[in-house]
């Protein structure tokens, strides 16, 4: 009799055991199988509820968080999705390009699967830590080409209902081009963005285009109100003498209101982030700066004819050479009688750092920004190699690839703003750094030669601002001179180059 009971008591607990696992299966099965392997199981025997068989593997979802990118970054500004969801990643693929307040840095994979979720559209702020790509990291082989198959082929056959969806798609394999503000006035239009024809270049869309888009859509009808006619007096006729009479006023005629097309578009409100995020930042540092302002003229006539017989010879060596490099290169030369403008002071001004390398920084005007990297130890460089570094950086700065490193360590700045137009300009100092200085352009104008003669003479502008808490005017004077004396009289340079 015990051992009926004992049985009969073992035999239940089996029971529930088996039920117990059955419905951890279920859930497992059913959170992570395709479609086809819900099916699968569905039609499986449950009977003797004793074992269950499956022979397609458990797929899993991995979340890719967004690492830590250094320099303190805490958050960054999507640019540029390279996959898309379904699309089959291997290791070390890129995933994305985004933008810091600093540089620009492209995400790899770490793994290889099928990419299951995009947790952030272009243009969107990804905080460091948090998830920025869901992969499937079992979902590869056959799957995962079936799996891309069925999404193109139901992708293709899919009516385009949103417009911001549709601003986004591909036309013969290539995006359309468009920044994101045209972006959101083509979507607030309700404007497709494959039908506006662009003229920027490479085909890109742009404002204007849409403006006109819509002006050949809805061609606005100008009310035109014919002036009203203006009231004539008839002369008086009389018999008697002629007398005096009061003149009769001319009536006023008010002119007719001019019908104004109505205004396209809507006012458009952004958060500030990325670059300008970052400018905002070191703006108002440089506000509690109190600044000393230089101004002088630099005779460049001499530079003018030492660039024209060089120019070639650089270009058969594969570089561009412009002024700048020799701008630099007197700079880093007049740094050496006058080390206090390559320094650096705490956020206190409690103490200043005199700096050994002369790592000369250059303003550079982006699509995203104001930007101002640097050449590394100019000291050390000759001119043709400051020329060919210049041209590496500018590169980069038109394609939004300047790196962190570029970006970082400057201890002297200077703004070619007369490439763009000006003379004189107020430079903005670049805490924690003490000096920097504008260039304006190069002009053709009359001067008095030492027989008192008018010439003709290469005139350029120069601004500088300096840290008056630390900087004395006199010695910014002295120091704008001796780089004067370079550029002015280029083969003076031989003389002090190491």
């Amino acid at each position: 009799m015990a051992a009926r009971i004992i049985t009969k008591h073992w035999k239940d607990i089996c029971q529930i055991r088996l039920v117990r696992h059955h419905r951890r299966l279920v859930t497992a099965v059913v959170g992570a199988a395709t479609k086809t392997e819900s099916q699968h199981f569905k039609s499986l025997s449950l009977a003797n509820n004793r074992t269950i068989h499956t022979s397609a593997p458990l797929f899993e979802v991995v979340p890719y968080f967004l690492s830590d990118i250094g320099e303190g970054i805490r958050e960054v500004q999507i640019k540029e999705w390279y996959v898309k969801v379904g699309d089959h990643v291997n290791q070390f693929d890129a995933l994305c390009e985004v933008q810091s307040d600093k540089a620009s840095v492209t995400i790899t994979s770490r793994f290889d699967g099928t990419v299951k979720k995009l947790c952030y559209d272009v243009d969107d702020i990804a905080l460091v830590g948090k998830v920025l790509v869901e992969i499937d990291t079992d979902s590869a082989g056959a799957e995962a080409a079936q799996s891309d198959s069925i999404e193109q082929s139901d992708s293709s056959s899919s009516s385009e209902s949103d417009v911001e969806a549709s601003s986004m798609q591909q036309i013969r394999g290539h995006k359309v081009l468009a920044t994101p503000a045209v972006r959101r006035m083509a979507m607030e239009n309700k404007i497709k963005l494959k039908e506006v024809q662009g003229t920027g270049k490479e085909g890109r869309i742009l404002k204007e285009d849409i403006i006109r888009f819509l002006s050949e859509k809805q061609m606005p009808r100008l009310e035109i109100v014919p002036p009203s006619p203006i009231p004539q007096t008839r002369p008086q006729v009389t018999t008697a003498p002629p007398i005096a009479q009061k003149a009769t006023p001319t009536p006023v005629v008010t002119p007719p209101r001019v019908v104004t097309p109505p205004v396209i578009g809507q006012d458009q409100t952004e958060p500030i982030k990325g670059i300008r995020k970052a400018m905002v930042k070191t703006m108002t540092a440089a506000q509690s700066i109190p600044p000393f302002g230089y101004y002088d003229d630099i005779d460049m006539t001499a530079l003018v004819g030492f660039r024209r017989d060089i120019k070639q010879l650089a270009l058969d060596r594969g570089v561009k050479f412009s002024y700048m490099p020799v701008f630099i290169k007197a700079v880093s030369m007049a740094l050496k009688y006058y080390p206090i403008l390559n320094s650096s002071v705490d956020e206190k001004c409690e103490n200043i750092t005199y700096k050994a390398a002369h790592n000369i920084g250059l303003a550079m005007d982006t699509k995203d920004g104001l930007l101002v990297p640097n050449i590394k130890n100019v000291q050390a460089l000759s001119i043709f190699e400051i020329a060919s570094e210049l041209n590496r950086l500018q590169q980069l700065g038109d394609a939004g690839k300047l790196s962190t490193s570029d970006l970082s360590g400057g201890t002297f700045s200077l703004s070619n703003i007369g490439s763009i137009g000006g003379t004189y300009a107020r430079p903005v100092i670049l805490p924690p750094e003490v000096a920097i200085g504008a260039l304006g352009r190069i002009q053709a104008l009359p001067r008095f030669d030492e027989n008192d003669k008018v010439v003709k003479r290469y005139i350029m502008q120069v601004s500088w601002s300096a840290d008056h808490r630390v900087v004395e005017g006199a010695t910014m004077a002295r120091f704008s001179n001796l780089w004067k004396s370079y550029l002015e009289n280029p083969t003076s340079l031989i003389l002090d180059l190491k």
